[in-house]
């Protein structure tokens, strides 16, 4: 259970995108070998890298990374997930990125929802922990934030432990441009007990709705078939790519 959405900036409304549920289809005719377009993914994050670069496999896209570019973690890049919401977080990151390459720039920002905890951790999903004097001083720490989210709900039956992971993607193809959005959704719950040793982040936790397993115990497949990010950067790709036709 989930959703995607596409708007064209923070705070407009969004409708339905089938892309993010269905395969690419198959059986449009193609005249010619589709054009690679070179694509910075601003992200750091080893998991997202790894999801984010099976996503791609198959499409005219040519994934380059920070280091790639030679972009060194510069200090302003921890004022990049100050923002109040998913998206601008993403659009903040796209910009300061798509400045520094200078060439097409995706990012995206996405965290946990937790009901019986009026939303948190929210946008500070990784460094919540760090927030409240745990984890490493930079933030990020699974471990750690996935400890304090099991002593938050400690006592929270499990009927109330809904949760959503929501991810917002943003593309710039220039660093001035008027940023493309797409946000989804994926539905599960809390458990009471870590299961898993695959993905990252609140994964080991996450119960998804849709595959009755949790994230880490889901094969990279099947995750990214249900994943928020998985249906966010499938609805993004058919956008841009019907761009392109």
């Amino acid at each position: 259970m989930g959703w995607a959405r596409r708007a064209g900036s923070p705070g407009e409304g969004g409708v339905d995108h089938p892309a993010a549920h269905a395969a690419p289809r198959k059986d449009r005719a193609v005249t010619q070998p589709p054009v690679e377009t070179r694509l910075l993914i601003a992200t750091r994050n080893e998991g997202k890298m790894r999801e984010i670069r099976d996503l791609f496999t198959g499409l005219p896209f040519r994934l380059v990374f920070p280091v790639d570019q030679f972009l060194e973690r510069l200090p302003d890049e921890a004022d990049l997930e100050r923002g109040t919401s998913f998206a601008e977080n993403a659009v903040a990151k796209a910009r300061y990125f798509a400045k520094r390459a200078t060439i097409p720039t995706m990012a995206e920002d996405s965290g946990l929802e937790v009901d019986a905890l009026d939303g948190a951790p929210g946008v500070f999903s990784a460094r919540w922990a760090q927030m409240h004097g745990a984890g490493s001083r930079e933030g990020g720490d699974d471990a750690a934030n996935n400890a304090l989210l099991l002593e938050r709900l400690a006592g929270v039956p499990d009927e109330q432990r809904t949760a959503r992971y929501r991810c917002v993607v943003a593309y710039l193809d220039t660093p001035l441009a008027k940023p493309q959005l797409v946000e989804a959704t994926c539905e599960g719950r809390i458990l009471s007990q870590a299961r898993g040793s695959g993905g990252f982040g609140y994964d080991p936790l996450f119960l998804s709705s849709d595959l009755g397993m949790t994230f880490a115990e889901a094969p990279l497949p099947a995750k990214q078939r249900v994943s928020h990010r998985g249906r966010a950067i499938r609805a993004l790709v058919e956008v841009l790519l019907r761009r392109s036709r």
